[in-house]
């Protein structure tokens, strides 16, 4: 086993690979950029160096000063979480050639998964089906041509993308060339690499992803699927697992499948192969994540497995401890990615001081957080803040549960997304699973402002001396604002259900949470 393990990475990914470290009883060394100096990651772990300002491009995405700080601190292995440089064949090689473990795959087989582009001629080669597009990185007018081949509408992809950047969709020709260079810009600030390719546009299917493990002595295993189809602007929103529309045989496919795509790259570590699936069940390869997944508790917690202690481990060379035939799926898990940012204007990101911080607890939650009451939220990152999971014998009751869940749940300080969960979990298309991976773009656009929750502005909030007069105001300003968030809404954003009155026990406690 390692001795010391360096996370490239920040935020809650950082803080869960910390948490696995302590476990197996492994060193844990934590990096920061100088907006990040008084992160949790950096609180938690073992160890934490500097290694820079704060654009990514100048601290986490800088190579040589991570492989620098793993050199002077003796760590032996270094994980890479997720985003970043996750994904990066050079990092994964320069690491191998440092005399350091890279927890991942080998730079080969990244390169040929970890670019969407190689990957989809892999499996082209192995007759796994596609969408319709092409299989190479397109310069603009190539991206012309083909679109017109597959015809509209059509997607514009980042070829080393992921979690929904460098993705435009594109429904008619005079739209491409703009959003083109809007999708290769946007690959290039996030990936540093700014190649774009297409692929036909399929209407409304779901998008369902299958979690695979391989170990380097040959094993490889799927651990069920994860529904993902919940979807904002092509990033997801909200996850499941298991889905509600895979029945076992159509499990047993898929997952046989995505080994199938480990296989053929001779993939190793955690992986996941995503899927799109159309009404009639057909499914058809859509890229493979080399990589640690954002999602990755809701699989954790129906199969009872932690995926990071797997992964350090397969990194050290122990074989997988089960087979196929080992792996059950139980009960329901649902997971909502928590973000700052501002409902009232368009998702905008939400940085600032968290004043308040209540999170939730109870029999089958969990919290994998990056945040901290009175931490300063930076601009320079993805603004997500933490993951709320919860875990349920039924989808039903696990609907119910994180209903509860996000009740309990408050961040004050900035703004965050939290209202929009509470209005998914309530939908009669959501509790029914009558979902795509267009449903929620669809229910935000039919609903307009009145969807979102209403705040208060900026300006309305107070600025006397008086601290008592103010936090009195503002409580007042509170009520106003749970009060107008819709008609039978309760004190905390959510619509009252089963006709509950509003507690004044509930009333109180979120007047206290809003004192700054």
């Amino acid at each position: 086993m390692f001795k010391k393990i360096l996370i490239a990475n920040r935020g809650e990914i950082a803080v869960r690979v910390i948490r696995a470290c302590r476990e197996l009883g492994v060193g844990s060394v934590a990096v920061y950029s100088e907006v990040d100096r008084a992160a949790l990651h950096v609180r938690k772990a073992d160890e934490a160096y500097s290694i820079g300002p704060a654009p990514a491009g100048e601290s986490y995405l800088r190579i040589d000063k991570l492989l620098q700080v793993a050199a002077n601190c003796g760590a032996d292995a270094i994980h890479p979480g997720y985003g970043f440089l996750s994904e990066n064949a050079e990092f994964a090689r320069a690491c191998a050639k440092a005399g350091i473990k890279f927890i991942g795959p080998r730079a080969e087989a990244m390169e040929i998964m970890g670019s969407k582009t190689s990957g989809r001629r892999a499996m082209q080669s192995a007759g796994i089906p596609l969408v319709p597009g092409s299989t190479t990185a397109l310069a603009r007018d190539e991206a012309v041509k083909v679109a017109a081949q597959v015809g509209y509408p059509v997607m514009l992809k980042a070829a080393a993308g992921g979690g929904g950047k460098g993705m435009r969709l594109v429904r008619t020709a005079q739209e491409l060339e703009s959003a083109f260079d809007g999708a290769s810009s946007e690959a290039q600030r996030a990936f540093g690499n700014g190649e774009v390719y297409v692929e036909k546009w399929i209407e409304n299917p779901r998008h369902i992803e299958i979690q695979i493990l391989a170990d380097e002595h040959g094993h490889c295993v799927y651990l069920g699927e994860r529904e993902c189809s919940l979807q904002r602007r092509h990033q997801k929103v909200l996850e499941e697992a298991p889905s509600a529309v895979v029945e076992p045989e159509l499990r047993r496919r898929m997952g046989e499948a995505a080994v199938g795509v480990a296989k053929a790259a001779g993939y190793t570590n955690a992986g996941t192969v995503e899927f799109l699936v159309d009404r009639q069940k057909n499914f058809y390869f859509l890229e493979m994540n080399t990589r640690l997944q954002v999602e990755h508790p809701v699989t954790e917690l129906v199969t009872g497995l932690d995926l990071v202690e797997l992964q350090i481990n397969i990194a050290a060379g122990k074989p997988l401890p089960f087979a196929q035939e080992d792996v059950h799926l139980h009960g329901h898990a649902i997971e909502c990615r928590i973000y700052a940012e501002d409902p009232e204007n368009n998702f905008f990101p939400s940085p600032g001081k968290i004043t308040r911080l209540i999170t939730a607890a109870g029999p089958g939650v969990r919290e994998d957080s990056g945040v901290y009451e009175g931490w300063q939220v930076p601009l320079e990152y993805d603004p997500l803040l933490a993951k709320l999971i919860v875990w349920a014998r039924t989808r039903k009751q696990a609907i119910a549960r994180m209903q509860r869940a996000l009740d309990e749940y408050f961040i004050g300080g900035i703004k965050t997304n939290l209202p929009l969960f509470r209005k998914i979990l309530l939908d009669p298309g959501f509790c029914k699973g009558e979902i795509h991976t267009g449903y929620l773009d669809h229910i935000l656009g039919q609903a307009g402002p009145a969807h979102q929750e209403k705040s208060p502005s900026k300006k309305a909030i107070p600025q006397e001396e008086n601290g008592e007069n103010t936090r009195l105001q503002l409580a007042a300003i509170g009520a106003a604002f749970f009060a107008a968030a819709g008609k039978g809404a309760n004190t905390n954003g959510a619509p009252a259900r089963n006709g509950e009155a509003t507690s004044a026990w509930k009333t109180m406690a979120r007047r206290e949470a809003m004192r700054d």
